[in-house]
């Protein structure tokens, strides 16, 4: 499956020459460490992590080393019969310690948990409790947090013997590491077993379990080879934090499963520190997410100061990219930024691919992966025809590389017949492509219209006033509902009834009519998940609670 061109290659797509590309059998067992660091090793040149430091000090890592270190974190958990099924969490930022856990975990048989690190004690306990968690390695500044965890499981610590909180915690990180040996044989799993255990990032409601199998290498693997676009020699840098499913799935498994480099930076997020990294570490293929993207375009004029930087492809995922966004890419970077999507569920599924041509449609969030049927279904779940609106499925009699084996703990069934539902409506480009317009229960219901929210946002991020918005649907006794716009603004622009009114008569020309914000607040922030996500479900019952107040 050489072919360049994405039809041509969608037709011949053959899943018994993707599992040839893995060391182990996708029958009679594999083990994920092995996939991702072992085969990699004979080269004890061959750099798996480039990392820096949130003090700036640099640092990498050999898949070579990976493995005597991973093989060390293994003989750790099980001589505390910790092995095959258990989940193990993590609690640490961007550091080597982190890929030494997962890596270590996995070559048990263990499955790994990520755990944000800007979660509070109540998303850290809740996580833990449901998975049962058996242990969790963290640092000196979260261990605080874990003080107020009920039941907290036993404690792995990075710290130094003599730091004042080292006897808090049941064990320390590197001297336990140390004493292990560097030969611990792979634990294999079969392909239906789990070697990742995620939650949802919450956005409506209680997280929920996501048990990952083995057998998603297979579209892991798909993905970045194709859609990212991953070539041996590049410079692999994922921004997105593996406390989730994007940057867990493709900063780490991703990447490391064809052998390549990947990037760790501790420090927080800030254009100078991006582009800073991306110029130092000659990053040539970058991913992150739309507000990465738009920070570093407000942000544009620090550009000059970094005539190094040499980006070859750019990828996007977690929200529908801005048009303007893409053109400043083009512009600043002379490269394609292209749209993703996919969810912790089912990993991603449709894409703009790099190493696949096809054509180009405005506003698409791309084709499904080889691999993937994705249809749009009507409210009687049939599949709507080319040009129209339906809830976005997959089928999964017609998907080999799907993966998902439902809720861990049966927390919701999303499913009819043979579709997975994802809960995203789209547009159906009748090619395999289909165009985002937003969340199900985002969708406003306006005067007899269905309004995507994701729209509206993407035309007022087109405004030079403004950094962010969020979009939902506030009762209204006329239409049922209006459109309403919650709008940060960037620094030197005011609130004003003028912007108002700019801002109105702007989303009227770019969209539609009906689809404009008739009312919009200015705001400071946006609420959201750790993952940087905005909460709609929080405005939508902002909104709510104005209308009824002013009925």
């Amino acid at each position: 499956m050489n072919a360049s061109n994405y039809q041509e290659f969608a037709k011949n797509f053959s899943m018994e020459q993707i599992v040839q590309n893995f060391v182990g059998d996708f029958n009679d067992g594999l083990n994920v460490c092995e996939e991702i660091c072992d085969r990699y090793a004979t080269d004890e040149s061959r750099v798996a992590l480039r990392y820096e430091r949130v003090d700036g000090q640099p640092g990498e890592m050999t898949f070579a080393e990976l493995q005597r270190r991973s093989a060390q974190f293994a003989g750790f958990l099980q001589a505390r019969g910790i092995g095959r099924g258990d989940r193990i969490a993590c609690l640490l930022p961007r550091t080597p310690e982190l890929l030494i856990c997962v890596l270590g975990a996995l070559r048990a048989g263990a499955v790994y948990q990520p755990l944000f690190t800007a979660f509070g004690s109540g998303a850290i306990e809740y996580r833990l409790q449901t998975a049962k968690t058996k242990l969790i390695v963290t640092n000196t500044e979260q261990w605080p947090k874990l003080r107020e965890v009920k039941g907290l499981p036993t404690s792995l610590l990075l710290a130094d013997e003599g730091d004042a909180l080292a006897s808090e915690a049941d064990f320390l990180y590197w001297p336990e590491i140390e004493r292990q040996s560097e030969a611990f044989a792979p634990v294999k799993i079969s392909a239906d077993e789990p070697f990742l255990q995620m939650f949802t990032s919450g956005t409506t409601g209680k997280s929920k379990g996501v048990a990952v199998p083995a057998r998603a290498l297979a579209a892991f693997w798909m993905y970045m080879r194709y859609a990212v676009g991953l070539r041996e020699d590049d410079n692999f840098w994922n921004v997105a934090d593996p406390g989730w499913a994007y940057g867990l799935y493709y900063a780490v498994v991703g990447p490391l499963l064809l052998g390549c480099t990947t990037h760790f930076n501790e420090a927080g997020f800030t254009a100078d520190n991006t582009f800073e990294f991306l110029r130092k570490y000659k990053i040539s293929n970058l991913a992150a997410a739309p507000t990465a993207y738009r920070l570093l375009m407000a942000n544009d004029k620090l550009l000059a100061d970094y005539p190094e930087i040499d980006l070859r492809v750019a990828s996007s995922a977690g929200e529908p990219l801005n048009p303007e966004v893409i053109s400043w890419v083009k512009r600043a970077f002379d490269c394609t930024v292209c749209d993703h999507y996919g969810q912790t569920e089912t990993g991603m599924t449709s894409a703009n691919f790099h190493e696949l041509s096809h054509p180009q449609h405005e506003a698409s969030m791309g084709y499904q992966i080889p691999g993937y049927r994705l249809v749009a279904l009507d409210e009687n779940f049939n599949e709507v025809a080319p040009g129209q609106t339906g809830e976005l499925a997959i089928d999964m009699e017609n998907s080999p590389l799907y993966f998902f084996q439902g809720y861990t703990w049966d927390e919701k069934r999303p499913y009819h017949g043979k579709y997975y539902l994802t809960g995203d409506v789209v547009i159906s480009n009748g090619d395999g492509s289909h165009a985002y317009t937003g969340r199900d229960d985002d969708i406003i219901a306006s005067a007899g219209y269905r309004i995507g929210p994701a729209e509206v946002e993407s035309s007022l991020l087109e405004h030079e006033a403004v950094i962010e918005s969020g979009v939902v649907g506030k009762p209204d006794a006329k239409r049922s509902a209006i459109v309403k716009a919650y709008v940060v603004l960037a620094e030197g622009s005011t609130g004003d009834d003028a912007l108002v009114e700019a801002l109105q008569q702007h989303v009227r020309s770019r969209l539609s009519t009906h689809s404009y914000p008739r009312e919009i607040e200015f705001v400071d922030a946006l609420p959201k998940t750790s993952s940087g996500k905005i909460q709609r479900f929080v405005l939508r019952q902002r909104a709510e609670q104005e209308a009824q107040l002013s009925a």
